[in-house]
């Protein structure tokens, strides 16, 4: 099977011609039906049309899940009711309902502003499923607050609104900065590549190292950006995304070529950690 690539074209007629159970980590980030410009993709169908379609799409990614694989997907306000109510009904069961603050949002007039999109974490067996919390745990309140002797001196799993404090990951945020929370990829960030709908690599780079084994294969149906596949690369996992642009498609090709493992990048896990949940909890 092809893999560490990016296939262009429609993602439903790639993922049927996909192995069954091949992808130990689905993360999707759709298109949400609501305006964005993409260059060939249309984000205004009919309600009916954008459902009707989100459950074919959903149905082709759960096949290729693996038995004891994640799926992260990522949505707006709009349709994400939608979307829980279509992957209970394939089966998978939910580990959470995670809620994603970022800054620069968007500035509303008659609303509130919008500042935060839904990630939704689940599994195909509840019983089975790779999860390394100690891989992603942050230091407590009660151990950079309160100095409580009763603090877990390794500490805390992430609370479920991911809002990163700095001191979670240093790699993301210095010491010397006030961004306390994960913003948005906007048009000015030297990160920005192009994509009208661009992920930052701090969520990517959580979901990655969590829910992942190196040599694993992490799977993104809307490769967009490439952010799933350059963290997935750093973080030494095979990767494959699927895009429907052309122009998108070529360049994730770029950002992929362009990644080294350099001073200051993700170090590649080579070490596979002592303690995997395999159970519900």
């Amino acid at each position: 099977m092809r893999t560490n690539d990016v296939i262009e074209g429609d993602c439903i007629q790639v993922l049927e011609g996909l192995p069954a159970g091949c992808a130990d980590l689905v993360f999707a980030d759709p298109p949400f039906n609501i305006g964005y410009r993409y260059d060939v993709y249309d984000d205004r169908r009919a309600k009916a049309d954008y459902l009707a379609w989100t459950e074919k799409w959903l149905a082709a990614t759960v096949r290729v899940l693996a038995p004891n694989g994640s799926l992260f997907l990522a949505i707006g306000d709009e349709f994400v009711a939608e979307h829980k109510v279509r992957l209970d009904a394939l089966g998978l069961t939910m580990r959470n309902w995670i809620v994603w603050h970022y800054t620069f949002g968007v500035n509303c007039q008659k609303k509130f502003n919008r500042s935060h999109a839904h990630i939704l974490y689940y599994v195909r067996d509840p019983k089975d499923y790779t999860f390394f919390p100690d891989r992603v745990r942050v230091p407590s309140a009660r151990m950079t607050t309160y100095a409580d002797r009763r603090a877990n001196p390794v500490g805390k799993l992430p609370d479920d609104t991911w809002m990163l404090r700095p001191q979670e990951s240093e790699a993301h945020f210095l010491p010397d900065s006030d961004t306390w929370h994960v913003p948005r990829v906007c048009g000015t960030f030297n990160e920005r590549l192009g994509h009208p709908c661009q992920m930052p690599e701090a969520v990517l780079d959580r979901i990655v190292r969590v829910a992942s084994e190196p040599g694993d294969l992490v799977l993104d149906p809307f490769a967009g950006s490439g952010t799933t596949l350059a963290v997935a690369k750093k973080l030494g996992r095979d990767y494959l995304g699927i895009e429907l642009s052309e122009q998108y498609a070529d360049g994730v090709r770029k950002r992929l070529q362009m990644i080294e493992f350099a001073a200051g990048a993700p170090a590649v896990e080579t070490v596979k950690p002592a303690k995997r949940v395999a159970a519900k909890r």
